[in-house]
């Protein structure tokens, strides 16, 4: 397979360098964004979660403060925000962990949206391809002798069949990874925001178990 796939590649003319270069570019970015999305967000989650529960019902404080410091995800450095300001007003807690989610959010986001512009420009460079293996194609054959003929137009469609074929190879995947990590991204996004705005109600409503002053909140509830 690996043999056929060299030849039809080697077929294909220059233009399928780039689309090469695409798909390598493609695929790195698929990795990256299924590691950050399906395991590293999921599993810190999930522990940050459990383990900050656990310190705001003990009363624990500090060691929740520590946790979040010390986590480095998105959602830790969210629910972090908020945890520094929870002495303040309600509203002034929210704000910080908007603001603080201005930031987190769109690392979750980051490269996911090169893979739509990637599949048209892999498509659109097999396209480019074709058309010249076409020209080299009919121009070879205008100047070229009967018995050469039939020869150089089946080398030129040849060339112009296999940088369209590859240019889909790269363009069909990177189209439908992009549809998945897009659904992900938006689901990690709602949790985080979900989880972040629940942490910080647990310790809003426990301010007196977790020894912080109500006068200090600014009049919260």
């Amino acid at each position: 397979m690996i043999e056929s796939m060299k030849v039809h590649f080697d077929a294909g003319g220059p233009f399928m360098w780039p689309i090469a270069v695409l798909g390598i570019v493609v695929l790195a970015i698929i990795v990256e964004r299924v590691w950050a999305l399906f395991f590293r967000t999921v599993n810190r989650r999930n522990e940050f979660l459990a383990l900050m529960r656990k310190c705001i019902l003990s009363g624990n404080f500090t060691k929740a403060v520590q946790l979040a410091n010390h986590d480095g995800s998105p959602l830790a450095r969210i629910v972090k925000a908020g945890l520094l300001n929870v002495r303040r007003s309600d509203d002034v807690v929210q704000s910080s962990m908007d603001e603080a989610a201005l930031l987190e959010i769109p690392t979750l986001e980051r490269r996911t949206g090169f893979l739509p512009m990637l599949s048209n420009v892999a498509t659109l460079t097999g396209l480019l391809g074709t058309i010249v293996g076409l020209i080299h194609s009919f121009a070879a054959v205008s100047e070229a002798d009967a018995a050469t003929k039939a020869t150089l137009l089946a080398e030129g469609i040849s060339e112009a069949m296999n940088c369209t074929a590859f240019g889909l190879i790269v363009a069909i995947p990177a189209l439908l990874a992009y549809g998945v990590l897009q659904s992900r991204t938006q689901r990690c996004v709602d949790d985080i925001n979900s989880a972040a705005v629940n942490i910080v109600n647990l310790v809003i409503v426990n301010r007196n178990k977790l020894g912080l002053d109500a006068d200090e909140s600014g009049g919260a509830a």
